[in-house]
């Protein structure tokens, strides 16, 4: 059905009367899910996000993304298909979480550092969830168990490079951007040549620069805040009506002939409009169901992120001409590709988690524990450190690329 259709604007528009209807009718219910989804933003999202959207709005300006642009090349263009600037929001996207990299996808598309087709492969491979989030809240919080954050975290992330590398081949013919600096100066040199270049062309004073990126950041975080409070009153309202048991009934039909557990079909619902409440509804499925299903369960739904995520890169992309079909056809596939790496490796990582936490809550425990809460500076120092080491294996990496390359031109 085409955008343009008129059926189309009719079938939104009576959408949009139905559920006006049913806030009128349910207004207390969706009084309480607007305040839950207001608590949730203000006390996690909000401290967890801000500091890293500000901090890498000012690395932009100083022109610390050339830098890591020139020594990422080696890198990211051979295994990625995209030029140096995306390890920048690889590392960013992968420690602070979504929606940050669909933020600086759009903002290195304005600035002409990407092209279309590589800001559709970037922004498709590096919206992940940030690992206090799959560790922390989901592994330990909803399963009472560290060995499972291992294994959640490594599926989740291990799928998304994979991710990378499958889109490195979309839109295979479309223009690439050029280097950012190359001349006959080692790496690190050009690194630091383009870094200076680029803060000699923003120009703006350092005050200026910090409040124009907290402006920024406090527009997008109103944007998710919004987004957030809106999903949460949908998702409970489509309970109160029974909608979602509706689907979870023709959900568990359609695949249990194939072997599918029927008892996960209430969480795939969930996991459908948000991650949180799905990778919770996942956690708490019936005793008798293999662990190793709500393992496989909980990383797809942390893979595909939820259509509440979704409407919120929809609308920090919608600023440029940057598709979205792409990535929501990336999210399906990061989804299959963590499920399936779940049942591949769930027996070694079960063995080696064992090992070597001799001390960590046992992964088959059953026992109640409170998602675990930690203050803003502890957020932004553990983020900031998962940062910091994943841009340095991607630095190594690309100095040893780099290297390889010189002396095979020698």
């Amino acid at each position: 059905m085409s955008r343009h259709s008129p059926l189309l604007t009719l079938l939104l528009a009576l959408s949009t009367v139905f559920i006006v209807i049913s806030l009128i009718a349910y207004s207390q219910i969706s009084f309480e899910a607007a305040v839950r989804g207001l608590k949730i933003w203000w006390e996690v999202v909000f401290p967890s996000t801000l500091p890293f959207i500000v901090l890498s709005e000012v690395l932009m300006g100083l022109g610390v993304v050339h830098f890591v642009g020139v020594l990422l090349e080696p890198l990211m263009r051979p295994l990625f298909n995209v030029p140096g600037t995306g390890g920048f929001v690889l590392a960013m996207g992968f420690s602070s979480g979504y929606p940050v990299a669909a933020k600086l996808t759009t903002r290195l598309r304005l600035q002409g550092n990407v092209t279309k087709a590589e800001g559709e492969r970037l922004v498709s491979f590096t919206t992940t969830g940030d690992p206090l989030f799959v560790m922390g809240a989901v592994a330990i919080g909803f399963f009472h168990s560290e060995q499972m954050g291992i294994i959640l975290a490594l599926t989740h992330y291990l799928s998304a490079v994979l991710m990378g590398v499958i889109y490195r081949f979309h839109a295979p013919f479309a223009i690439t951007s050029a280097p950012l600096e190359k001349n006959s100066l080692p790496l690190p040199l050009r690194a630091l040549q383009a870094m200076h270049r680029a803060r000699i062309r923003d120009g703006r004073p350092f005050g200026k620069l910090m409040g124009e990126a907290v402006q920024s950041a406090l527009n997008t975080l109103l944007m998710i805040g919004g987004f957030i409070i809106v999903f949460s009153v949908l998702i409970q309202l489509f309970s109160t009506i029974h909608l979602t048991q509706i689907i979870s009934t023709l959900l568990s039909i359609i695949l249990g002939p194939f072997g599918f557990p029927p008892a996960f079909s209430q969480a795939i619902v969930a996991g459908l409009f948000e991650v949180t409440l799905g990778a919770q509804a996942a956690s708490i499925v019936p005793d008798e169901v293999s662990l190793v299903w709500k393992a496989a369960i909980a990383s797809a739904i942390l893979s595909w992120g939820g259509l509440s995520v979704h409407a919120q890169v929809a609308s920090i992309l919608s600023e440029t001409d940057i598709r979205v079909a792409p990535y929501l056809i990336a999210r399906s596939l990061h989804a299959l590709l963590a499920a399936v790496l779940t049942f591949v490796f769930w027996g070694p990582l079960a063995t080696a988690s064992s090992w070597f936490m001799d001390k960590a809550i046992p992964v088959f425990a059953h026992v109640k524990a409170e998602i675990p809460t930690t203050s803003w500076w502890e957020t932004l120092l553990l983020s900031g450190g998962l940062a910091i080491g994943f841009s340095a294996i991607l630095l190594c990496t690309s100095l040893t690329l780099s290297r390889m390359n010189r002396s095979k031109t020698r």
